[in-house]
């Protein structure tokens, strides 16, 4: 059943302190991932796809991405998820947002120690190195978010990432044929507001790594 995606203008978005990645480097990242990868197997990691009226919402590294992150050992990927969310867009006051995650709209893989991610496992690959699974959040219809200090949030429609990889990366440019399939979203927006879907993004001031 599709819920109601509710305005922009029902939002509220301050500033909290700064939000940092533990890497420092892409090359970090990636000797981190092996050492987790030789210890732990294959990273989880779950990102959220935030849709209101106007706009979808997101974070971004050097690439927009969705808000979420790696997800610990042995951590359930919808409690891991909303715990993901709390840090990026909680309030600073701790006042928890009743976050309602709804169902997975995409899976990707990286096959190696590298960049590239696939919404598939390549047939040569037997051990991908890390699944990234994304989830639509229902947004509640009003709430306070609370936005670190190095990122912005960026609302871009979602005619503007289709087929954009160029502006957005593979994962976030295939967001609308992930969107349209399961819940009409194009549709059901257009039908209530005579304007597109907008999905929130938001980009890190400082260079992140994806």
């Amino acid at each position: 059943m599709v819920k109601l995606r509710y305005p922009l203008t029902n939002y509220t978005f301050g500033t909290k302190e700064a939000l940092f990645e533990k890497d420092s480097s892409v090359t970090s990242r990636f000797n981190r991932m092996r050492e987790e990868f030789d210890k732990n197997g294959m990273r989880r990691s779950v990102e959220g796809v935030l849709i209101v009226h106007e706009a979808w919402l997101a974070t971004c590294a050097t690439s927009a991405a969705g808000p979420g992150g790696e997800l610990n050992a042995n951590e359930d990927q919808v409690d891991g998820l909303k715990r993901l969310l709390s840090e990026m867009l909680g309030r600073s006051d701790q006042v928890p947002v009743n976050w309602v995650i709804e169902n997975v709209i995409g899976n990707w893989w990286r096959p190696n120690f590298e960049p590239p991610q696939y919404p598939y496992i390549p047939a040569h690959i037997t051990k991908p190195k890390e699944h990234k699974r994304l989830y639509l959040v229902q947004l509640p219809e009003k709430a306070l978010f609370a936005v670190p200090r190095n990122y912005k949030l960026v609302a871009a429609p979602l005619f503007e990432l289709y087929d954009n990889s160029a502006g957005y990366g593979p994962i976030i440019s295939s967001l609308p044929q992930a969107l349209s399939s399961p819940m009409d979203l194009w549709h059901h927006s257009v039908s209530i507001t005579g304007r597109p879907p907008l999905a929130l993004i938001s980009e890190a001031v400082e260079d992140l790594f994806y």
